[in-house]
């Protein structure tokens, strides 16, 4: 990788680090603020949807602005809408608040494109899914480092997670604007054809759901809808299961980012050299199959400290391959578009995803929202066989081509 990738790769992964924790403070106590406002199983579920909602609704138009306008300006515009987000959680003594934060953490969460982007624009196309693995151990540290954060931060008051979650993304926007530049982005050839629109995209996914970039995007939209069905529940199952409070919750999901940081960081490189970010795919939907399988088996933390040792890896193996190949394989000009695309699916994902956990979970019990989420892990792992382990770049007119 060039000197030059590098540098603007580890201020970016400054960047997604800080902001990963103030997300990861709030996101575990999510359950217990809203259950003390009066809030079911099923309400949490909504809860954690509604920030898939608004990134739904947003990441699309982030990316095709990114594709105009540049990709830092729109990275300082979600960072910005992220910290406002945070300190509404801070004030939040009602559940309409907590919506409301949600919602527009949710609009700051849309630029996941456009930061993906910013590492297709960067990063040589071989060493993409390597690079976005490094991004994604940066976000693990996060992950690590945030929850027990939130919940040592809530011996001070219930307001400051929330509050110190917003000082650190003002901070972050700041370092932002100073030391992430625009990275340099690949021309549109003279001739090329003229770039499609958002809704031409969105058909294209739909209506060729089978064809390379669009089986892509739904092994990535199916695979996090199983992972988020997971997360939807998982902390009102450690509650109920394990007695797992708010204060020492953090501490379990530091546990799981120290996986996930190790597997992204160091595993993934050569996992990808060894099997082909196709064949990566294929490894990480298996061991999310297992993982959530086995979650609900467990009968002592640490059976399930075991057990849930398959739910980070096969997300670290996942996520960033499936997302190295969209990259490959987009239409010139029009990345950050795709990968906006991407993020859009996937949010309905995020939506959908704890909306249907949360229900069974009341209604039939912890267990079966679990294994219902392995099941469509299945599914999707039947679709990663699909794909082909030599594939070209998308011409420049069309991302559903044979």
């Amino acid at each position: 990788m060039q000197s030059s990738s590098l540098r603007q790769l580890s201020v970016l992964m400054a960047t997604v680090f800080a902001d990963m924790v103030g997300f990861t403070m709030v996101l575990p106590l999510l359950p217990f603020y809203a259950t003390r406002c009066g809030a079911s199983p099923s309400v949490v579920g909504l809860l954690v949807a509604a920030y898939a909602f608004a990134q739904f609704a947003t990441a699309p138009f982030w990316g095709r602005a990114s594709d105009r306008w540049g990709r830092r300006p729109m990275i300082l515009f979600g960072l910005m809408a992220s910290a406002m987000a945070y300190a509404l959680f801070g004030l939040a003594d009602a559940l309409w608040l907590l919506f409301a934060s949600r919602l527009v953490q949710g609009m700051g969460g849309g630029i996941n494109g456009v930061v993906q982007a910013y590492v297709a624009d960067a990063v040589e196309p071989e060493e993409r899914a390597k690079a976005l693995g490094w991004l994604t151990a940066a976000t693990s540290a996060g992950v690590m480092i945030g929850p027990a954060m939130g919940s040592l931060a809530t011996n001070l008051s219930r307001e400051a997670p929330g509050f110190l979650a917003a000082a650190l993304c003002i901070l972050n926007v700041l370092s932002a604007w100073y030391w992430l530049p625009e990275p340099p982005r690949e021309s549109v050839p003279a001739g090329a054809a003229p770039r499609r629109s958002l809704r031409s995209t969105f058909v294209d996914v739909l209506r060729h759901p089978t064809s390379p970039v669009p089986s892509l995007i739904w092994i990535y939209a199916f695979g996090m809808m199983a992972f988020m069905a997971m997360n939807g529940v998982l902390g009102l199952y450690l509650k109920d299961t394990f007695a797992v409070t708010e204060k020492n919750i953090g501490f379990f999901f530091a546990y799981v980012g120290g996986i996930s940081l190790i597997m992204r960081a160091v595993m993934l490189g050569p996992a990808v050299r060894r099997f082909g970010e196709v064949g990566v795919t294929r490894l990480g939907a298996l061991s999310l199959v297992v993982g959530l399988a086995c979650i609900p088996l467990a009968r002592h933390l640490p059976g399930l400290a075991l057990v849930v040792l398959f739910v980070p890896v096969g997300t670290a193996l996942l996520f960033p391959a499936t997302t190295a190949l969209v990259s490959r394989r987009s239409p010139r000009g029009e990345t950050g578009q795709v990968l906006g695309v991407q993020q859009s699916f996937g949010s309905i994902a995020r939506m959908v995803g704890p909306m249907w956990s949360g229900f069974v979970f009341q209604e039939a019990g912890p267990a079966y929202s679990f294994w219902l989420a392995s099941v469509l892990m299945l599914g999707v792992s039947l679709l990663t066989w699909r794909q082909r382990r030599s594939q070209p770049e998308a011409a420049p007119s069309v991302v559903a081509q044979a």
